[in-house]
């Protein structure tokens, strides 16, 4: 039933774990995740991956991505490497200074998408660490803030709603918008929802003449997004819980909850 992956542009899936630290999702990609933080991304130490143009650690026999090069890395088909995993790091002296517990941690959670302790390292800096399976399909993130977590939320689903309500041009070709990032403390306010874990569906938004109306379900905590996708298309037949609403004239977002 697994769809491809460019029908998890429409529809995002969120649920938090707060005490472990930990978004599950489906329906945004690690391209999205690049430019919510570009330019402030570390280098990425690599756990499993595809990518060519990676350095090499010798002391943790790991590759790692550089900063430089996460755009590029950004731009490949990384849903085509099937799991996808990494841990960002400030410093490879950092990776240097890693002892054998911590390096077969890190191993345990490429291998296994679960973490024997909540993986935030000291020595490493990081902020994230990013477990994906068919990238935007099951997609595993640790923050270590959760602010990190709503500023990526806010800017991804105004760029979803720029890739899916492309509009036609005088010459008949087909252009991006542009929509204002969502506001954080609406995100924010959604919390309690996040945490039962919620689809807020891009394909069933109501454009209207002066204001686009996305929906949002309350749906529950999946693992595995058959079975959330299964949830979704039965209760998006029904009543939402919440709607997030971009004011055209005003250009301002607000929440309607149901």
């Amino acid at each position: 039933m697994k769809k491809h992956h460019q029908d998890v542009r429409d529809l995002i899936y969120i649920h938090l774990n707060q005490t472990e630290q930990y978004v599950m999702s489906y329906g945004i990609e690690f391209e999205e995740f690049a430019a919510a933080f570009s330019g402030s991304l570390n280098h990425l130490l690599l756990l499993k991956h595809r990518f060519d143009e990676t350095d090499f650690n010798m002391h943790t026999l790991l590759e790692y991505c550089p900063d430089a090069k996460v755009n590029k890395l950004a731009a490949q088909d990384v849903y085509g490497y099937g799991d996808f995993c990494w841990i960002d790091f400030v410093e490879e002296d950092g990776l240097n200074e890693l002892t054998g517990q911590e390096i077969a941690e890190l191993l345990y959670l490429g291998h296994l998408k679960q973490h024997l302790k909540i993986p935030f390292y000291p020595k490493l800096g990081n902020r994230f660490v990013y477990l994906a399976h068919d990238d935007g399909w099951f997609n595993k993130v640790y923050y270590r803030s959760f602010k990190d977590f709503f500023h990526l939320l806010s800017e991804g689903i105004s760029e979803k709603l720029g890739k899916v309500k492309l509009e036609k041009s005088l010459l008949g070709i087909r252009k991006k918008r542009s929509y204002p990032s969502v506001n954080k403390e609406i995100l924010l306010s959604l919390t309690p929802f996040i945490k039962e874990g919620i689809c807020i569906s891009l394909k069933d938004a109501d454009h209207q003449r002066g204001r686009i109306e996305i929906p949002i379900w309350v749906i529950g905590d999946f693992a595995n997004m058959d079975d959330m996708y299964e949830e979704y298309e039965e209760i998006s037949s029904k009543n939402c819980h919440a709607k997030i609403i971009f004011d055209k004239k005003t250009k301002e977002w607000k929440l309607n909850v149901i």
